[in-house]
């Protein structure tokens, strides 16, 4: 009986090696072993778009927690606690680029999204017009302006909400669509053309005197976009001043830069609204920060 047993220890003992050998035979010729894959690194590969741009971005005044970001390509982010946390809440809509929200001064619930990027290069997407909540970003209504494509501003006055103006370059790929300087007197209802430069031409930044609704500086922006080229700006890029709510505009021309003009920013001292800002693209070395 001994013998037996020591017999078939021996033999396993013998027969291991061999056992062992051709395992790893046999794991040789797997070629989906992890080693095969080590040298291999993931990258990403698409969409070759760009994302992650902010455009604007909204606090409410009278909770400085909450507050509204647009994102370029990728929705409306909602935070309530001084951003720990974000909610998306632009998903179920027909546009994902954003161009610009705001809040009404004097309701946060109601918020205005403009969709559509507001920049020019290539990756832009475009958007379908203005939107607007009255549940804080819960529910949203399109309420027009669907051939803008990209707007910049939306701008509600401070003594009468009734009262929006829209800044909306128009589309970046061809001419015509709605471009210029729109404002509507019914909640967005209607909107009515009140600065049109030309087919080429949109309006990039509205703001408003804080003392007087009555005035406004707007700036125009012609702008063109091919896929080998972008010509960003041109002899109809300017600023314009409105002393009447909109029903008449006067180009601003002293101390500014004449010529090929591009992108115009625009401020109104809330201390002095006698001094407007404005940040300038322009030929010749004209670009620069004027007061």
């Amino acid at each position: 009986m001994k013998l037996r047993i020591l017999t078939s220890i021996l033999i396993i003992l013998l027969s291991y090696p061999i056992f062992s050998q051709e395992k790893e035979k046999a794991e040789d010729k797997n070629l989906y072993k992890s080693e095969t894959f080590n040298g291999l690194k993931f990258r990403l590969i698409g969409p070759a778009a760009t994302s992650g741009r902010v455009t604007d971005f909204a606090v409410n005044p009278k909770n400085i927690s909450e507050y509204y970001v647009a994102v370029a390509r990728g929705n409306v982010w909602k935070t309530t606690n001084s951003g720990t946390t974000w909610d998306p809440i632009f998903d179920k809509y027909s546009s994902h680029s954003i161009g610009c929200v705001t809040l009404d001064p004097n309701n946060s619930n109601v918020v205005y999204v403009g969709t559509g990027e507001n920049n020019s290069q290539r990756s832009v997407s475009w958007g379908d017009g203005i939107y607007r909540s009255e549940d804080g970003g819960k529910s949203f209504k399109n309420i027009g302006l669907k051939k803008s494509e990209h707007i910049a501003k939306v701008l509600i006055d401070p003594h009468d909400s009734k009262v929006i103006y829209v800044a909306a370059q128009g589309p970046l790929w061809t001419s015509d669509g709605q471009r210029g300087l729109y404002k509507s007197t019914n909640y967005g209802t209607t909107w009515d053309s009140v600065l049109y430069i030309s087919p080429n031409t949109g309006i990039t930044d509205v703001v408003m005197d804080p003392r007087d609704p009555d005035v406004l500086y707007a700036a125009s922006y012609q702008r063109r976009r091919h896929v080998w080229t972008l010509i960003n700006g041109g002899p109809e890029g300017a600023i314009y001043k409105s002393t009447d709510a909109g029903k008449s505009w006067n180009k601003l021309t002293s101390g500014l830069p004449t010529g090929d003009v591009g992108r115009i920013g625009l401020a109104v001292s809330s201390v002095n609204p006698d001094y407007v800002y404005a940040i300038v693209e322009a030929a010749n070395d004209g670009s620069g920060f004027y007061r």
